[in-house]
């Protein structure tokens, strides 16, 4: 196990009153948490979503990215379908951070790289990110099986890989105007995203 329970409490929000779990990395003590809507114990089908902690668009509204509207879309479908869970993944940036972040928009700004090739500049890899922490969330809430809320088959194959069932993969394309495009494009002819 690489994450310990810490503890749950009520969060009402603007799609419906669910319940916050909270969870700790036991190596580097990053957090994470689980909203979860509904009973979800020992069922199937869950509706579910990883979302990628993302400040600039969650937080500020960024048109940079679809990841704020990502968000909002995601606890609107869970409330609609009356149960589901959300994973809030601290992973700014696709694995890389916050201030790397910044840095990868300055060489996309600058020098006209796409988000790959400035994560490449930066001497990562095109994603960072460490699914086996949404895993183990899954199963610490006895989940059976989850319908998952993504553009990213990476991600779907990775759960399966974990031991998770994942039913079927809900597409979740949403917030693409002008300033995102070109982002978009790149995750879908680079990074292998169904848009």
């Amino acid at each position: 196990m690489q994450i310990k329970y810490i503890k749950k409490a009520n969060l009402p929000t603007l799609w419906g009153n669910f319940l916050i779990f909270g969870f700790e990395e036991i190596k580097n003590k990053n957090n994470h948490i689980a909203l979860v809507l509904g009973k979800v114990q020992n069922k199937e089908k869950i509706l579910t979503r990883i979302h990628s902690e993302c400040l600039t668009g969650d937080s500020l509204f960024s048109l940079r990215c679809d990841c704020g509207f990502q968000l909002k879309e995601s606890l609107k479908r869970i409330a609609k379908n009356k149960k589901g869970v959300l994973i809030y993944h601290r992973q700014e940036g696709r694995g890389i951070g916050l201030l790397n972040k910044i840095r990868a928009y300055s060489l996309q700004d600058e020098k006209g790289m796409d988000t790959v090739e400035a994560n490449y500049k930066l001497g990562f890899s095109a994603d960072e990110r460490n699914f086996t922490i949404c895993a183990e969330i899954i199963n610490f809430l006895k989940i059976k099986s989850i319908n998952l809320l993504t553009n990213n088959p990476e991600k779907l194959e990775f759960l399966k890989n974990f031991g998770i069932i994942v039913n079927k993969r809900i597409p979740l394309v949403v917030g693409i105007n002008p300033k995102n495009k070109q982002y978009l494009k790149t995750k879908e002819k680079k990074m292998g995203h169904i848009l």
